[in-house]
């Protein structure tokens, strides 16, 4: 099924090419750069190697922009890959790539930041393991709210976190050398080494780093919602990403210089600690008030993606029913969100605390986006004279090398983290069942 959109689907585009761009970067630049540092570092033994496995991940990211770009200007739908893997493979593959999209990784997210919001709240109000849970529910039952209310309210928000977000963290890049007292000598590549690491450290390094960077990928999944999607898709990926390279780069620069490597081990909110370093106790307090509004703005974006995935399901008579419902008034797919809101909900009850929901969530991102890629190769082989707009720069060898990479950090995660990933593959089996119902339903765009 090519052209411009699904047959059935009533959203309305609204969205230009800066909305798409701040889009992406309000979902990547969350809770990520702030609570994961920590993490990445005590796997990592000097300032180097924590620098290269963040360019890693941007590097990854990027390989996985270029195939998505191309399969987002082919199929400029709501539903992101859900859409491609049935075009490329078959409607079962998209049911489960689509399934594990939404109920592992979307609403995987959106539990991880609800969790973050409660914990970044926590450094401001003393609050015992229930509080925090109640606080999570809370945030994620608000934002989905603020996201059935309208598109261009939440683009709005979006818009605003991003900027925000964006000149908050080049004031602290900027400062840091004129009024902190940091250490430049801790940047050294190699100085405050202790040996190397293995791959299997480097791969579970990468797993916080490329769950800082998801959301990347964010305008695909709304692409029925963008004006002029086959040329503000590819744009917006790449814009966006760029930003968000860069931030990551220089913001991770500044932790390297502003706390010893043992200090920056055992932060749980570098920014705040680096903040305070370098600053005082009060430049501290502020920037943790600005992590925990970044964190609701990542979490509001996220809450306008994910939903389009079942949407785009329910379209197809592959989901349950109604969930292709719009609102009459606020023309969105308001079912679609308070069942994203719901599932998060769930998580955050049986997971819990922050990393397990984390790497849960990371693992199907890196399932998701291999098979995405794939997909790109079946289309090009099936599909040769379907027009692309954009076509993916170094294919065949770039994103190759993307899947063997995303292959490498899965088998990683998998045997460093057996409990999370086996969750997730429980998910994907999950599916299962579910498409010998759905699956008997033919949608009547094929």
């Amino acid at each position: 099924m090519g052209g411009d959109r699904h047959p059935r689907d009533r959203l309305v585009p609204t969205l230009g090419l800066t909305d798409a761009t701040l889009l992406c970067v309000a979902s990547v630049i969350g809770s990520g750069i702030f609570l994961t540092p920590g993490a990445i570092a005590d796997r990592l033994p000097h300032a180097g190697l924590i620098l290269a496995v963040w360019l890693a991940g941007g590097a990854l990211s990027l390989a996985g922009a270029l195939a998505n770009a191309e399969l987002g200007a082919m199929y400029p739908h709501a539903g992101g890959d859900y859409v491609y893997l049935r075009e490329a493979f078959s409607p079962f593959a998209g049911f489960v790539t689509g399934w594990v999209s939404f109920f592992a990784i979307f609403t995987g997210t959106v539990a991880t930041l609800a969790a973050g919001t409660a914990e970044a709240l926590a450094a401001f109000v003393p609050m015992g393991e229930g509080a925090k849970l109640a606080v999570a529910l809370a945030a994620t039952l608000g934002a989905s709210w603020l996201n059935v209310v309208g598109v261009r309210e939440s683009a709005r928000v979006n818009n605003a976190g991003a900027v925000l977000k964006i000149a908050a963290l080049a004031a602290l890049v900027v400062l840091a050398p004129f009024l902190g007292t940091g250490d430049v000598t801790r940047l050294s590549v190699f100085g405050a080494g202790e040996g190397g690491a293995s791959w299997n450290d480097f791969g579970l390094a990468l797993s916080p780093v490329l769950f800082s960077y998801l959301g990347w990928n964010a305008t695909v999944y709304v692409a029925s919602e963008i004006r002029d999607p086959q040329r503000n898709v590819p744009r917006s990926l790449f814009l966006g990403l760029a930003v968000c390279i860069a931030v990551y780069l220089a913001v991770n620069a500044v932790y390297l210089y502003a706390l010893p490597l043992a200090d920056l081990r055992q932060s749980g909110n570098a920014g705040e600690a680096a903040a305070r370093a370098l600053f005082g106790p009060v430049s501290g307090t502020l920037l943790a008030m600005f992590v925990l509004g970044s964190i609701v703005a990542t979490l509001n974006a996220t809450i306008l993606v994910g939903p389009r995935i079942a949407y785009a399901m329910a379209l197809d008579q592959r989901f349950f029913r109604g969930v292709d419902s719009v609102h009459a008034l606020y023309q969105t797919p308001h079912v679609a969100i308070w069942v994203q809101g719901g599932v998060a909900a769930v998580l955050l009850l049986v997971l819990r605390s922050f990393p397990s929901v984390l790497d849960f969530t990371t693992f199907a991102i890196v399932l998701a986006t291999i098979a995405d890629t794939l997909a790109l190769y079946v289309l090009r082989a099936r599909r040769p004279d379907m027009p692309r707009p954009y076509r993916a720069w170094g294919y065949p060898w770039v994103p190759g090398l993307y899947v063997l990479a995303n292959a490498a950090v899965a088998w990683a995660m998998l045997t460093g983290n057996p409990r999370e990933s086996l969750v997730c593959l429980a998910v994907i089996a999950s599916a299962i069942p579910f498409w010998l119902v759905f699956g008997r339903s033919r949608a009547p765009a094929e």
